[in-house]
Parts: structure tokens; C-alpha cells; sequence
């Protein structure tokens, strides 16, 4: 089984632990509103507040499954994805943001609180693996989002 810290560790680089790749909150990092809420015409491509939505979703969720929390709002498939209502409202948009945050400092808490054991037994590393590749998918979505908007530099 793969260490409990190096999944700790590669939990933070798909968050905000700069790799070779960008992390989420980088992708988020100066987002506007009218970013967030932008789709090319005639495209089934998800916003980026859709996307956030979505990757938020899955962190609260296995959060409280690991805690053992009832889960009171199951949602499935694209309907994560408007998980809160994508609007002109900077305000809400930073609240997601913040609700992201929140949700991935909370599961970093639980699986730091855990031993080793703890997490074989609850099969953390599989459902943490598919978080991992989930958000850098995702986040690759969000920054060709703001590439397609010019919102994102040609270099880093």
C-alpha cells in the first residue's frame, strides 16, 4: 500500500502544491465571475463554476463517508455539476471558491487523522486515487476554459 503522506502529499499537489503541472487553486486563482460562468457557444462544455461544483461535490462527499456522516444530498453524475447555480454573482462565486477549499482542507484533515490501518481498511488510497486523477482532469478543463477566454498566461 502506498504511504498515507504521499497521498497527503499528492492530495496537496492536485490542490495548491505547484508540480509540473498546475494545481486547482491556481486554475482558480483570479477567476472572475463572468469567467466562471462562461461556455463557448453551441458547447456542451461545463463552465468553470460547473467544474468547481463537481470537484467540491466529491470532496464533501467522501469526506463524509469516511466520517460516517449520513450524506443528505445524493447527487449523480451531471447533476454535480450544478451542485450550486452558476450566476452573474461574485459574491456566490467566491463562496464556492472558499466551499472548495473548505472541502479539500477537510478531507486532508480526516485522512492525516487516520492510521494507516484506518485507511486500508476503508480502501482510502483506491477512492483517493480516483480523487486525484478526478481533480487534474478537471483542473486541465478549467484552464482551457480561461485559455479559450484569454485568461490564462501563455507561459508560467
Amino acid at each position: 500500500m502506498i504511504s498515507k503522506d504521499l497521498l497527503i502529499r499528492m492530495l496537496d499537489h492536485t490542490y495548491d502544491l505547484e508540480s509540473w503541472y498546475a494545481p486547482f487553486k491556481d486554475a482558480v486563482s483570479g477567476v472572475t465571475v463572468s469567467m466562471a460562468v462562461w461556455k463557448p457557444e453551441g458547447s456542451a462544455m461545463n463552465s468553470i463554476w460547473e467544474n468547481v461544483n463537481h470537484l467540491t461535490y466529491y470532496k464533501e462527499r467522501h469526506a463524509a463517508k469516511l466520517l460516517g456522516e449520513p450524506w443528505e444530498n445524493p447527487l449523480d453524475g451531471h447533476d454535480t455539476f450544478q451542485l450550486t447555480e452558476p450566476r452573474e454573482d461574485e459574491a456566490a462565486w467566491k463562496a464556492l471558491v472558499d466551499r472548495a477549499e473548505r472541502a479539500q482542507g477537510r478531507l486532508k484533515a480526516i485522512l492525516q487523522g487516520m492510521s494507516e490501518e484506518e485507511m486500508k481498511e476503508n480502501e482510502v488510497a483506491e477512492y483517493l486515487y480516483h480523487i486525484l486523477i478526478h481533480d487534474a482532469y478537471h483542473t486541465g478543463q478549467i484552464m482551457q476554459s480561461r485559455k479559450m477566454q484569454g485568461g490564462w498566461p501563455a507561459t508560467r
